[in-house]
């Protein structure tokens, strides 16, 4: 699920500067619906503006502060972000760092548990939509689209995303749930 440069040539990804720092976001999985044994997933949109991830799709989450672990980072930030009680939260396990260059932050994204549909209360300042997907699409394999885009860092690039409804999930968030969901057919099959 790694971008791939026009030219065809794979580019090496950064290692994480001395100075990064270190975040966490949430997989945050819930039952869809009351007696639904189907489960989805949560996403935020952020607002539009000129910084690194203005209005991109990402997992809730965000920096780790002094004194907290990641995990307990990540069930912060959403909470800040969405609302959902870190109390409510089952910790499920945790996927592999990740270095996100364009912030340089080295993420720590964790699996998450709620035992029931939260009621979603969005942090103006860091939420222009909550977006809410359920595991059966996020695992049809229709759902994995690419496009041309033009970063700075590569330039012309063919850009790998998750389409889910009108939003494109792209980027780290989009790396970080290609290995969520390939654990998930893993587990699947065994």
């Amino acid at each position: 699920m790694m971008p791939l440069p026009i030219s065809g040539k794979p580019f090496p990804w950064p290692e994480p500067p001395g100075d990064h720092r270190k975040a966490a976001v949430l997989f945050l999985l819930y039952p869809a619906m009351v007696n639904d044994p189907s489960l989805s997933l949560v996403f935020i949109q952020r607002p539009e503006y000129d910084g690194t991830h203005g209005g991109q799709i990402s997992l809730p989450g965000g920096r780790q502060e002094r004194n907290e672990t990641l995990a307990e980072a990540a069930t912060r930030e959403t909470h800040e972000e969405v609302g959902v009680d870190p109390e409510q939260v089952v910790i499920l396990g945790q996927l592999a760092e990740f270095y996100v260059y364009a912030s340089n932050h080295n993420v720590h994204p964790f699996v998450g548990y709620v035992a029931q549909r939260p009621a979603f209360v969005p942090c103006q300042q860091e939420v222009a939509e909550i977006i809410e997907a359920p595991l059966k699409t996020l695992l049809d394999p229709a759902t994995r689209q690419c496009e041309q885009r033009d970063l700075k860092r590569w330039g012309a690039t063919e850009v790998p995303y998750f389409a889910v409804g009108k939003h494109k999930i792209w980027g780290a968030t989009a790396i970080m749930l290609a290995e969520f969901l390939h654990l998930l057919k893993d587990m699947n099959h065994e």
